[in-house]
């Protein structure tokens, strides 16, 4: 599982002109990427270490401060470009696979305490967001 974590004072997600999911900051927008041999297990550890990573201000996590988080599923992330100029996406897990972990991984944040917002699996997201700092960390489960 990757996870591309930005640290933002906004974020938003719209599908088809309508806004499915927004925050305002500080806090998390993260982009989510699932392979073939990731587990439920890796999403709740992927939940723990976002929810408690210390990236706002003032070296501060979202547990620390109730921060929002906007966690949208990214299968371009597992894009491969190294051979030519047009990516494979073999090692992105295929949407059956995938749209289940990534809910894994909101569930978790939730059960944590975390208020999180979402896109909309497989469709067509417009991501527009402010990036604090600017402040990226890309995680590897």
């Amino acid at each position: 599982m990757r996870a591309v974590a930005q640290r933002v004072s906004e974020a938003s997600v719209v599908v088809d002109g309508e806004t499915v999911g927004e925050i305002a900051g500080p806090g998390l927008c993260v982009l989510v990427g699932v392979t073939h041999d990731d587990t439920e297990e890796k999403a709740a550890q992927l939940a723990r270490k976002l929810w408690g990573l210390r990236i706002l201000p003032g070296e501060r996590s979202c547990s620390d401060i109730a921060a929002p988080l906007l966690v949208i599923s990214q299968f371009t992330l597992y894009g491969d470009a190294r051979k030519g100029r047009r990516p494979t996406w073999n090692a992105a897990a295929p949407g059956p696979v995938a749209e289940p972990l990534v809910d894994e991984v909101v569930a978790q944040l939730r059960s944590l305490g975390a208020h999180v917002e979402t896109g909309r699996f497989g469709a067509e997201m417009k991501v527009s967001l402010t990036n604090d700092g600017p402040f990226t960390v890309v995680l590897e489960m």
